[in-house]
């Protein structure tokens, strides 16, 4: 009896050190805000027993100043744009997925396998892809809209009334753009221009908003925003008589990735969640929330079929080229770094 006893207490205590360290399974997740539906990381955690925290960040730029400040070692992943993994990977921020460490890795698609931020996909997995122009509300604004002038020389109707997203990587390509001039120019005159065009373009704008872009535009506070394709489709849905343009001159094309840390506390449970949104039908849930699109095989039949006829991911015949951010050396940059704090005084 006693034998049978002392069975039953330790299969007892051996299950309850197995729930313990069940529970005891954590993601810790640095993301961008209002980009990834709470339902699916339920269903993750259902699926693995990790425990799911997520802290998040409104730019580029201020995701890697808060790792460089220290956080590295905090987080598990991150969701970069494409140009910050390079810089990412340049600043020794991001692990290496070995191969075989990600079974699903052969669901990427083959346009994004191998990108030019990333050869191979050594540190990062596609996570959302679309477009960043800049969306006019048609009930203050009916004429053309087809030109970055909106954004850099409006109307009168318009000044003052513009939300320029906080992120200098967006701002600085999209004035890039306008000017027809490169991204990581080192003609001192075109740099003096550009500064000169930015702050005469400051004069038109009410603010500088990333992370209530969508709701300023939804509240009619401004008439044009500056903004990303899914979040202009968003304030749509919420009623906004917005329209979202696709310049003439360009716009600026991106692809968000999600990263795996340097010295991340959870790096297996990471390469988990990193396999996860390799499934068709879990990341395609993330492009019918945050209406992006996706860099996997096999979602289609997981999406939402009003997606293909949303205005924000057809544009016109004239609109011209997207741009991918480009990353400057270390002296252009520095330059281009303070004329971006100039304008933000």
């Amino acid at each position: 009896m006693k034998k049978y006893l002392m069975s039953g207490v330790m299969a007892l205590a051996l299950g309850l050190t197995a729930t313990a360290a069940k529970a005891q399974e954590k993601l810790v997740v640095y993301h961008w805000f209002e980009y990834m539906p709470q339902e699916l990381l339920d269903k993750f955690t259902a699926e693995t027993g990790i425990e799911v925290t997520m802290d998040t960040y409104d730019s580029n730029e201020s995701m890697l100043a808060s790792l460089k400040a220290g956080a590295i070692g905090t987080y598990d992943v991150a969701v970069p744009g494409d140009y910050m993994v390079s810089i990412m990977a340049g600043e020794g921020l991001l692990d290496t997925i070995a191969d075989g460490e990600l079974k699903n890795k052969g669901n990427i698609e083959a346009g994004w396998a191998d990108p030019s931020f990333d050869p191979g996909r050594k540190h990062s997995i596609p996570y959302q892809w679309g477009s960043t122009s800049f969306a006019v509300n048609r009930d203050v604004y009916n004429g053309d809209i087809q030109t970055t002038d909106i954004l850099f020389n409006p109307p009168s109707e318009l000044s003052g009334r513009i939300n320029m997203l906080d992120s200098q990587g967006e701002v600085m390509a999209m004035a890039s753009v306008h000017m027809g001039i490169p991204q990581c120019s080192q003609d001192r005159e075109q740099l003096k221009a550009l500064n000169a065009m930015l702050q005469n373009a400051k004069q038109h704008w009410a603010s500088f908003n990333s992370d209530t872009a969508k709701e300023v535009l939804v509240s009619g506070d401004v008439a044009v925003g500056q903004i990303y394709d899914g979040f202009s489709a968003k304030a749509r849905e919420e009623g906004a008589n917005v329209e979202y343009a696709y310049p003439t001159q360009g716009y600026v094309a991106w692809m968000d990735n999600v990263v795996l840390l340097k010295d991340a506390p959870n790096r297996e449970n990471a390469l988990k969640f990193m396999d996860f949104l390799l499934e068709p039908e879990n990341i395609a849930a993330v492009t019918n929330y945050a209406r992006y699109n996706a860099g996997v095989n096999g979602v289609a039949e997981f999406l939402d079929p009003e997606l293909a006829t949303q205005p924000e991911k057809n544009p016109h015949a004239k609109a011209g080229p997207g741009v991918f951010i480009e990353v400057c050396d270390q002296a252009t940059q520095a330059v281009y770094d303070t004329i971006w704090t100039n304008l933000k005084k």
